[in-house]
């Protein structure tokens, strides 16, 4: 039986789920983490001062943590570079937030483009010069 749970070219098998104890949205307030919103270690955290409450974090919430610290990453990035998948990354995250061990800022929406009419008068008015 115990060769199930053991993948010699995989390593250990987890189902996401067990990693985000079957939870499928990040936190109580339900908190949406972008794939561009950009997360970073809180000051207080960054020089691996809150050794004890990491300790009790799991493996998976520890390697982002991990990756965090090398650099504000995306959570596109986050999740490649962990090789986990978005909405486990996404959950994980969540729970980093509400403990304070991460901060995230939101993207700037990209800037909404002119109204096809100002474009059409800026072509007439180019063409009449």
């Amino acid at each position: 039986m115990e060769g199930q749970w053991y993948d010699a070219e995989a390593g250990p098998l987890v189902r996401p789920y067990a990693m985000t104890g079957g939870r499928t949205k990040p936190g109580p307030h339900g908190v949406r983490f972008d794939l561009i919103a950009l997360v970073a270690v809180t000051s207080e955290g960054a020089d691996g001062t809150d050794a004890a409450d990491e300790s009790l974090l799991g493996p998976e919430h520890r390697a982002l943590l991990g990756l965090c610290r090398a650099e504000t990453q995306s959570v596109a990035e986050l999740a490649a570079d962990a090789d986990l998948p978005v909405g486990v990354v996404r959950v994980l995250l969540g729970d980093l937030l509400e403990a304070g061990h991460v901060k995230v800022s939101r993207p700037v929406p990209p800037a909404q483009l002119p109204d096809e009419r100002i474009l059409r008068e800026v072509i007439e008015g180019l063409r009449a010069l």
